[in-house]
Order: C-alpha cells, then structure tokens, then sequence
C-alpha cells in the first residue's frame, strides 16, 4: 500500500472551479516550446542533489512573487533545517499530465533524489478521460523510479461541472496509482486552501502567499521523512 500523508480533511469540491477558470489555467502548452523558455526557476546550492516540482500553475506560483511559490518555500525550509539540496520548480502553468510527462525526461537531469508530482487539475478543469490522467501520471511514476527517485504524488480534484461519476473517478486515480505505486501519498495538494477566499488570489482558484504556506507546510510533511539521515556522505547514481 502507498504511505498516505493525511494531514487535513480533503474537500469533495474544489470550490469555484467550474466557474472561474482563468485563460492561463486553460491555455494550451506550446508543444516545440524549448527548456530555455519555460517558466522553471532553480535555485543553486553548489552541486547538492535535486527536488524537483513536476506541475502546473499551481506549482510555478501563479500569481505569486517568485520565493513565495511553494518549491521556494520548500527551498527555504531546506536551508533552515540544514538540508543541502537543490529545489527545481518544473511547474509550467496551463499544462495537464500529458504536458507533464512530455517534459519529463529533461526535467529530471542531474541527481534528483525526489520528484513531486502536482499535475492533474487542468485534466479534471478540461474534462479529459481519466484513464488517460492515469496512464500519464503512471508513466511518470514509472520513468522516475527507474532512475531510483522518490516519488511523492499530490492528488487533485475536479470540478463538479462533469457529474459526481467523473469526479469520483479523477479522485481515486490518486489513492490507486499511489497504493500500485508505492509512493509517498498526499491525498489533496490544495487541503486547507481550497474554496477559501482569503487563501486564493482574485480567481479563486490559485493560491496566495499565505494558502501557498499552507501547502508548504503539508508537502514538507510529506517530503522531510525521505531527507532523514541523507545529508552527509551521499554517492552520485548512475544514469
């Protein structure tokens, strides 16, 4: 079974998401788009081994100043607590588990010993088959733990607009992939923010600086207990 990290309750609905959907969120990838313009900011700790936040919007800080993004708060975290890594925020706004998994291998380059997966919510946002949301986010999964990565995977949830089945569905993608899996499991990436206005910016949808804390505080629950004792004395993998 996957270890799920149940730290709040997880809303049924993200709350007006089916009628407030920013152009950017709906916007569709530019699919010859080079690495070098992308939305992806890294933050340099010498030659310390990788995070990296494979997502959308809601993972490159839609909205937010640059270090109020979550993979920079993790970042930050890191610092505080004596962790020598390298966060890399692979989060691309608009782009669904397909887009993710386009851009995957580049994504992953050098030692990255975690990838956290956040992908999904433009899938459920669009309405796209959910077998297709499992079969991307299952790829992902795969290709990273070949390469030995740790894997933590946010759920998300889709608005209600498609009908309860659909929802039910894009909902236990999550929990099955992370049980056949075997990955660190956090059920709602946007638990505790969701459908809170004074958590979201203007849209409703996408969290501000203090929702982003929030969900900070929940992936690092998630994401310390794969760091225990691996600040000293690390070995490159092989590629």
């Amino acid at each position: 079974m996957g270890r799920r990290l149940f730290l709040f309750a997880v809303p049924a609905l993200l709350v007006c998401a089916s009628c407030a959907q920013p152009e950017e969120m709906r916007a569709t990838r530019e699919p010859e788009e080079s690495p070098a313009s992308r939305a992806i900011e890294t933050t340099r700790v010498s030659s310390a081994p990788r995070i990296v936040f494979l997502g959308d919007s809601l993972t490159a800080g839609y909205g937010l100043p640059k270090d109020a993004a979550v993979p920079a708060l993790i970042q930050q975290r890191l610092h505080e607590n004596g962790y020598e890594y390298e966060v890399v925020n692979a989060g691309v706004s608009g782009d669904t588990s397909a887009g993710g998994l386009s851009r995957l291998d580049w994504s992953l380059e050098g030692d990255v010993e975690v990838l956290v997966i956040e992908l999904g919510a433009n899938d459920g946002l669009r309405g796209l088959p959910v077998a297709s949301l499992k079969q991307n986010l299952a790829e992902i999964i795969t290709r990273a733990q070949k390469r030995g990565i740790k894997v933590i995977l946010t759920g998300m949830e889709a608005p209600p607009n498609f009908g309860a089945a659909y929802t039910s569905e894009f909902r236990d993608v999550y929990k099955e992939l992370a049980s056949e899996h075997d990955v660190t499991f956090v059920p709602f990436y946007l638990a505790g923010v969701a459908g809170i206005p004074a958590l979201n910016i203007a849209d409703g949808i996408h969290p501000n600086a203090e929702g982003s804390r929030i969900i900070e505080k929940t992936v690092w629950s998630a994401l310390e207990p794969l760091l225990a004792k691996k600040t000293a004395g690390r070995k490159n993998r092989g590629r």
